[in-house]
């Protein structure tokens, strides 16, 4: 498969302050290397009245308790104030429904299936106390991240895996999807339908597939829904998986003869979403470059790239959106965003110098940053259109 790539149109620019780099974007969140805690999770939702909600949660060596931080702008992600630090929370979707916010995920690392609302812009949260106030499966452990929330066909979904196959990290998350009735409770567990379960086999891809996780449930253009999951592919990367979601919501099925897609980037996290207006779909994923080639696909997150395909299988990258030299120690990574108009606006999780150590490495992020991709559909043009 061939990626097709323009200019690009939003670079990593280095500024400095005081002899001290930033990284790009907006800084919503800082931790330096010295705390023990990194930043995780980044996820991004606008409410009805135009403010915009971030969240992310805390990992790391000094992190003793499932927290997530949630912040707030009102102008247009300029400045960032923290509305609240919640316990009990992580791997975290923030999204809005009828009228509230929602922040959905598990309460610890491999956790539960929990969720929680706010009816007054994030600064106070239901808490999951049982299967009545958004304690969804007490039957853990549960793996997750900010993946999209798709509202079709009457149903709102999301997609999730259990970590309870056998082995380790990768091999033991099988795949399910959640969906519920639109006008329910979402709080209460008996509301949501959860398909089977699907788990690796570990022969897919000529023995080189560790495992999927952080899918993407979206709609198709003849309605059908799917689960798009980043593939654990090694020493290649690229791949990802396309799982079939039954209309009724019980069922996921998978064929691996033509259910791996090349995807630039699909060996780490993405989000993908449908935009009406150019009809296409759209993801940020950590593309590597030719230069960057030849060490490990799944540690390779120092380029940021915005991609897009008609179908959902045949993927083209459009244009660099950020991109540093350094492959071990930066990193813009996880970016959850959505569409605004002609933009997008993105959170990332960003491993970057800080003049105090800078990220322990490209993985374990330092910073939450706000970016706003401006008329991406005017930049983003494939050769010949």
């Amino acid at each position: 498969m061939i990626f097709q790539m323009t200019v690009g149109f939003l670079s990593c620019i280095l500024a400095t302050v005081g002899g001290e780099s930033l990284p790009p974007g907006v800084v919503i969140d800082h931790l330096s290397q010295n705390s023990g805690l990194y930043v995780g999770s980044p996820a991004i939702a606008v409410l009805a009245n135009g403010n915009y909600v971030a969240s992310h949660d805390l990992f790391g060596p000094k992190s003793t308790n499932a927290t997530t931080r949630v912040l707030g702008s009102s102008d247009q992600g300029a400045t960032w104030k923290l509305l609240n630090e919640i316990e009990g929370q992580e791997w975290s979707s923030l999204f809005v429904h009828r009228d509230a916010l929602y922040l959905m995920g598990t309460t610890a690392e491999n956790g539960h299936c929990s969720i929680r609302r706010s009816t007054d812009g994030g600064k106070t949260w239901t808490s999951p106390d049982g299967p009545h106030s958004g304690l969804l499966m007490a039957d853990g452990p549960y793996h997750t991240a900010p993946v999209p929330v798709l509202i079709h066909g009457g149903r709102i979904w999301r997609s999730m895996e259990d970590a309870q196959g056998p082995g380790n990290w990768g091999s033991h998350f099988r795949a399910f999807v959640m969906s519920a009735p639109v006008e329910a409770d979402l709080l209460k567990s008996s509301n949501w339908k959860i398909t089977n379960r699907l788990g690796r086999d570990p022969g897919w891809l000529d023995g080189k597939f560790g495992g999927w996780l952080e899918g993407n449930v979206v709609a198709t253009s003849n309605g059908d829904v799917l689960n798009i999951l980043r593939a654990d592919y090694r020493p290649e990367g690229g791949k990802a998986a396309v799982l079939e979601v039954s209309s009724d919501g019980k069922t996921v099925a998978f064929d691996p003869v033509d259910g791996f897609i090349d995807f630039p980037g699909g060996c780490k996290k993405f989000t993908i979403r449908y935009d009406p207006a150019s009809k296409q779909y759209w993801s940020l994923t950590n593309y590597i470059r030719l230069r960057d080639q030849g060490g490990n696909p799944e540690r390779t997150r120092n380029t940021l790239a915005l991609t897009s395909s008609e179908d959902l299988r045949h993927w083209n990258v459009r244009s660099i959106v950020l991109y540093h030299p350094d492959t071990k120690r930066t990193g813009f990574q996880y970016a959850d965003w959505l569409f605004e108009g002609d933009d997008i606006i993105a959170v990332c999780r960003t491993a970057y110098d800080d003049g105090s150590g800078g990220a322990h490495n490209c993985h374990d992020a330092n910073y939450m940053t706000f970016h706003r991709i401006r008329q991406f559909r005017k930049w983003a043009r494939t050769a010949g259109s």
